[in-house]
């Protein structure tokens, strides 16, 4: 069963679809068109190795995933569909071409296929490993640490496995899929508290730590067909669950949602500062209710506009 956390956005979200498809990135170019990629010398028979040749970012390393963004218990093995992560702003577009909607297990089935020989085969042979988003939402950190900003693998296991580090000071884009992207779904993230690393936040967790799928905060993006941009940000389920050892804890840290043209924005001020308001409350914009009785707010970001999930110390 997912957790509710997982499912805060699920929902929420139209469906939406691309007719292009962008830039693929310098890595990726001379590996397009390959269908079946090679086997290494030293991969075990009936499980495949992560690619590390491929422009592809690998995580969970410490766990027997190797690189793949699978759970850190699980092995790619044959027969079976091994989710990745891209760099940051770029989504993958690769998974089953069978998978076509949101339903279990169809939705575990992301990435490369692997073959019982050991070797991976490219599901979509005329598609790019990763391409770019739509790079209309970006992220501002204006604290001195580092934010790690962790996405979910969709489709695959939907742990927060897909790391973004936005130092301190810094601006970087974050991936926006169209109604191109799987399923038409949304891109899904999770927002941790300042100086928390991309390895330590950017895994599923424990109670011991409030960060990873333990993070107060949690965010969604998408595009639709007429090029707007729907951006969400909210609390994150879990923290307020009775049995959270943080349902009492107010964040040392806030996020607000600005849009590049005041005039092109739907729902400006959407902002979570926790020195303004208690847990769960949403001190500017519209506040709804979501999964688990968490509350988020949205702004829409029109055609030609771009948005900025700024993070904020209180």
């Amino acid at each position: 069963m997912l957790s509710k956390s997982i499912l805060f956005f699920i929902s929420a979200y139209l469906s939406i679809n691309l007719s292009n498809a962008l830039p693929i990135p310098e890595s990726d170019r001379h590996h397009h068109n390959d269908h079946h990629l090679h086997k290494e010398s030293k991969r075990d028979t009936g499980t495949c190795s992560f690619p590390d040749d491929l422009g592809l970012v690998a995580v969970n390393k410490d766990g027997t995933g190797n690189g793949w963004a699978i759970s850190k218990d699980v092995t790619c093995k044959a027969g079976s569909y091994c989710p990745y992560a891209c760099p940051e702003g770029y989504l993958s577009a690769q998974w089953d071409p069978s998978a076509t909607s949101y339903s279990y297990p169809e939705s575990q089935y992301g990435g490369l296929k692997c073959n019982s020989d050991g070797t991976l085969s490219k599901p979509f042979s005329n598609k790019p490993y990763c391409y770019k988003g739509k790079g209309t939402l970006k992220v501002n950190n204006k604290i001195g640490k580092n934010v790690a900003i962790c996405q979910t693998v969709l489709p695959g296991n939907e742990e927060m496995l897909i790391p973004t580090n936005v130092g301190g000071g810094s601006t970087l884009t974050l991936a926006v899929p169209g109604t191109e992207y799987w399923a038409s779904t949304a891109a899904h993230y999770y927002i941790n508290p300042p100086g928390v690393s991309t390895d330590d936040a950017c895994t599923w967790g424990s109670t011991k730590n409030p960060y990873g799928n333990w993070s107060p905060f949690v965010a969604g993006v998408n595009m639709d067909d007429s090029q707007n941009t729907f951006v969400k940000i909210g609390w994150n389920p879990i923290w307020l669950e009775d049995s959270s050892p943080y349902k009492n804890t107010k964040p040392s840290f806030g996020i607000r949602i600005v849009c590049e043209d005041e005039s092109k924005c739907n729902g400006s001020g959407c902002e979570i500062n926790p020195s303004k308001v208690e847990v769960n409350g949403i001190s500017k914009g519209l506040s709804s209710t979501g999964a688990g009785g968490a509350n988020f707010c949205v702004v829409t970001a029109e055609q030609g506009s771009t948005a900025k999930i700024e993070v904020f110390d209180i």
